[in-house]
């Protein structure tokens, strides 16, 4: 199948979670064998019109991240000439998705647009506008695709597709060292790792050892919370650790604690309640992390330090794990044949198959 990735911006230019997330999409299906192409701004050396990187064949249908009105125009004609079997389009900027859609039109073509409302979604006339465009949104969580259908878009259109694992690699790294509670986010203003720390302090009369792995503005902050809390000889500050680092930290941890006040998918607490983690969730109005523990028998939902506090101790009558076969579902190749299950229908739809 030739699909068509639209996005002005990549992860190339800015690495945001947007647009890593659109990156994944790319490398997943370009590994199932697919022909990935992807229409943006130019962001390589020399004058070549194309650069192939991971599977995937990018196209500067502008050259430079200023030339974003001559983008607009040109992207349906590029789009019609290559003739793509899918238009898979990022919902940011608003704008693209009005050019996508022509294109995907005069091509023939569905569009499908990937919708990640990382930093929320924005009530504007584009934005509205965009919604009444594809054929298919795709969102990480249910709590984005609630705020898709809050600006108009229909609900039978929707769709939430996670983000995903790699099983095979959890299953290949080696545990750590065992400790009772691991937390893992950038440490910046929404961390909210205050509320796992005064969780923690509730329970210094037990015996329990904690991790925190990442970096960032407030780790300073956070340190002396410890201190001035008297729990600091308890919680270990690792900083930022590669992937198989943290799947390793993960395998050796007992509770996996997600506190954040805003996450559109908590792709870390994924990763380590499928390496065996109990995970348990703070809930906030703007996380969809408790999305990932309703309905588990290995998940708790707390809203306050108290209960947070209560539901550590709780855990630790679960038995320990080191993999969880419950989340295959989430595993690249699952995923992939989700988004590529989705592209068929929409195509058999069309009468296009």
């Amino acid at each position: 199948m030739r699909i068509a990735f639209v996005s002005f911006e990549t992860a190339h230019h800015r690495a945001t979670e947007t647009n890593e997330r659109l990156r994944t999409v790319c490398e997943l299906l370009a590994e199932h064998g697919h022909d990935v192409h992807w229409y943006c701004a130019g962001f390589w050396a020399g004058e070549e019109s194309t650069f192939d990187a991971d599977g995937i064949t990018y196209h500067a249908v502008s050259n430079g991240p200023e030339a974003r009105s001559s983008f607009l125009l040109r992207l349906p004609f590029v789009l019609a000439a290559a003739s793509p079997d899918i238009v898979h389009a990022s919902a940011q900027p608003p704008s693209q998705v009005v050019a996508a859609n022509w294109g995907a039109t005069l091509a023939r073509a569905p569009l499908v647009l990937e919708w990640y409302g990382d930093g929320g979604v924005t009530d504007t006339r584009w934005t509205r506008f965009a919604t009444g465009r594809p054929d298919r949104i795709v969102t990480p969580s249910e709590l984005v695709g609630t705020w898709v259908r809050e600006l108009g878009a229909d609900g039978d259109i929707v769709e939430t597709m996670p983000n995903p694992i790699d099983c095979d690699l959890i299953r290949d790294v080696e545990p750590d060292e065992e400790v009772d509670v691991i937390y893992a986010r950038r440490l910046d203003e929404g961390a909210n790792l205050e509320s796992l720390l005064l969780g923690l302090a509730e329970l210094r009369d037990r015996d329990w050892s904690a991790n925190v792995v990442g970096d960032g503005p407030e780790r300073d902050a956070y340190e002396q919370l410890t201190r001035d809390l008297r729990i600091e000889d308890r919680v270990t500050f690792l900083g930022d650790l590669d992937l198989e680092e943290r799947i390793a930290a993960y395998r050796g941890a007992h509770v996996f604690a997600q506190t954040a006040d805003h996450c559109v998918f908590p792709t870390e607490m994924l990763w380590a309640i499928a390496a065996g983690c109990v995970g348990i969730v703070e809930y906030h109005a703007d996380s969809s992390a408790h999305e990932l523990v309703e309905g588990w028998d290995r998940g708790f939902r707390t809203t306050s330090e108290d209960e947070l506090a209560e539901a550590i101790l709780a855990a630790g009558d679960l038995e320990h794990r080191e993999y969880d076969e419950a989340f295959a579902d989430y595993d690249r190749s699952a995923v992939a044949n989700r988004y590529l299950e989705s592209y068929r229908t929409l195509r058999d739809e069309r009468g296009l198959l």
